[in-house]
């Protein structure tokens, strides 16, 4: 099972940090599909790695996103 702790090891977070679907999807607790979905939608702002164009989501965009959630 994936653990939202160990992508924070992996550098210290700030507001700034870039973070993957899959890390970005636990520490929200919602499948990355779902992140996807949100994506496609423009429900949701990604950015994306230069190389490989992968999503990458904000660290700061998801903690204001996951505040609202919860309420």
């Amino acid at each position: 099972m994936y653990n939202v702790v160990d992508c924070m090891k992996r550098e210290k977070p700030n507001a700034d940090s870039l973070i993957t679907v899959k890390e970005a999807a636990a520490f929200l607790g919602i499948n990355p599909e779902t992140l996807r979905r949100w994506d496609n939608a423009g429900k949701l702002k990604t950015h994306r790695h230069p190389m490989n164009n992968y999503r990458l989501y904000r660290l700061s965009d998801l903690k204001r996103l996951k505040k609202r959630i919860e309420g």
